[in-house]
């Protein structure tokens, strides 16, 4: 029987994505320079608004490809000296640079070698490069491209692309990755591909971007999800008009790509001798629209991301990490597509939990619908206690507290409040799980509830308050889908 909740077929999608990439190898003499957007691994946007998509899809292609397949990785010198932060990871775009070459070369995937980019002699960035360079990895660095955009001269020319260093590579695919936008993938490409034309290699671009998808309609709910989630970076999407022209065809691309596309075809232009492109969706190889098979499926797990999308809008800007022109983008959108912000139903019963019982809390809603709820109180935190109720109503335990006892408790919070000096005594979601885990070892029950943690992969939950990142990092480990009101726990300044 066919699974009425999955909407999108991944072996379909592997199938014509692998295709559409050998194809676009041929069609440019086997090299082909492929900017791959996005995440490579753990790609969860994707994941919750296309119910069966693999979030490490991508990686399974570059698996699929590794035979014609080398990555170069691009990070920004000036992110380096700045030491941007990827908020949903926590780590510097170096040390994720550092962190996705050991995961793809686990999986026996060949990275060939890093490019700074932008380099004006950034101290951080020679120090990292330094670092590289001693465990035995290739390290280019690429300047500012002398005369872009304006001046196609000068860009394609030895003073523009040609001050780069050729990167050496000996395979006909070269993915060029990075761990964030603005990176200087597409730079790093179109300077190769001038370096490879004066060595009479005719080499291609083309460019991997799961979303915007081209062929679905501009207000799809999937399309406006993306507008929901790159709302931070004003990214809209459009109909492309150098399709239509070219085609007269639809097709949705977004305002960035549209606006540099006369600038890179002009580029593209001069270095080919040619006109590889008449559109930037041209440029495009994604085949997501036609691995799509549920379209209603995949149309209401795109509002439920872009539901979730404002509340994070609403809480980043509470912890001023956003502006309110991000706030109103994000409602803007959640108007266009008439969704209110009580949108999940855990969202009005943990207000209404929270307002008749003077508590904080968290409610989660199970794979059969049923929901449970969690408040803060003197030894655990909402999210610690919904996290465990949820554990034992699959359980079928009820209210049976006998699962992790005192004795496990609450020395760990005399840990923490006698010998730690801290102020905080309730344990958080993190201590639970600890504390679970410790008492699995002799107490039945705990053993039992612990092995039921994967079934809460995919719930939906929701907190009157803004959660710990901690807490919040655990809970997305945990596969659960969470939002919180944009409110403070306590009127503390410190907020650790």
């Amino acid at each position: 029987m066919k699974n009425s909740s999955i909407g999108f077929d991944n072996e379909l999608y592997l199938k014509l994505q692998s295709e559409n990439i050998l194809q676009r190898i041929e069609e440019f003499n086997n090299k082909l320079y492929l900017e791959f957007g996005g995440k490579i691994f753990d790609d969860l946007h994707a994941a919750r608004v296309l119910p069966g998509f693999d979030p490490n899809i991508k990686t399974k292609l570059l698996e699929k490809l590794k035979d014609k397949a080398e990555i170069i990785f691009c990070i920004s010198a000036n992110d380096i000296e700045k030491n941007k932060i990827r908020a949903d990871l926590g780590l510097s775009y170096d040390d994720e640079v550092l962190r996705l070459i050991d995961n793809l070369r686990e999986l026996d995937l060949y990275v060939s070698s890093i490019v700074i980019t932008l380099f004006k002699g950034q101290p951080s960035a020679q120090k990292f490069a330094r670092k590289l360079e001693n465990r035995g990895e290739h390290v280019y660095f690429h300047n500012y491209t002398k005369g872009y955009p304006s001046e196609v001269e000068t860009i394609v020319s030895e003073e523009g692309y040609g001050a780069n260093p050729y990167i050496e590579t000996t395979n006909p695919l070269v993915v060029v990755t990075a761990p964030g936008p603005s990176s200087g993938k597409l730079a790093t490409c179109l300077s190769q591909m001038y370096h490879e034309y004066k060595r009479g290699v005719k080499a291609g671009y083309a460019k991997f971007e799961t979303f915007p998808v081209w062929d679905l309609p501009l207000k799809h709910p999937i399309n406006i999800a993306y507008e929901a989630a790159t709302a931070d970076l004003k990214d809209v999407n459009q109909i492309d008009p150098f399709h239509f022209n070219a085609y007269n065809k639809l097709a949705v691309n977004y305002n960035r790509d549209i606006a540099v596309f006369p600038v890179l075809h002009n580029i593209l232009k001069k270095i080919t001798g040619g006109e590889p492109y008449k559109s930037p969706t041209d440029m495009g190889v994604n085949m997501v629209a036609k691995a799509i098979v549920n379209d209603e499926v995949v149309q209401e797990a795109a509002k439920k991301e872009i539901v979730r999308r404002y509340y994070r809008g609403q809480c980043d800007y509470k912890k001023g990490r956003a502006n309110m022109d991000t706030v109103e983008r994000l409602e803007y959108l959640m108007a266009e597509l008439d969704l209110p912000a009580d949108y999940f139903e855990v969202t009005k019963v943990s207000k209404q939990i929270s307002k008749t019982t003077g508590y904080p809390c968290v409610a989660l809603e199970l794979p059969n619908k049923r929901i449970v709820t969690g408040k803060t109180k003197k030894v655990i935190s909402a999210s610690g206690a919904v996290v465990l109720n949820a554990l034992r109503t699959l359980a079928g335990m009820g209210d049976d507290f006998d699962v992790i006892t005192d004795n496990i408790l609450m020395p760990i919070i005399n840990l923490r409040t006698n010998y730690l000096n801290s102020k905080e005594s309730v344990l958080t979601l993190d201590d639970v799980l600890v504390a679970l885990a410790i008492s699995s070892s002799t107490n039945p029950k705990a053993e039992k509830i612990i092995k039921l943690l994967p079934e809460l992969s995919g719930c939906e939950a929701h907190s009157t308050y803004m959660l710990s990142s901690a807490e919040e990092m655990t809970l997305k480990k945990l596969g659960i889908n969470i939002t919180c009101q944009p409110q403070f726990l306590n009127n503390h300044l410190f907020q650790n």
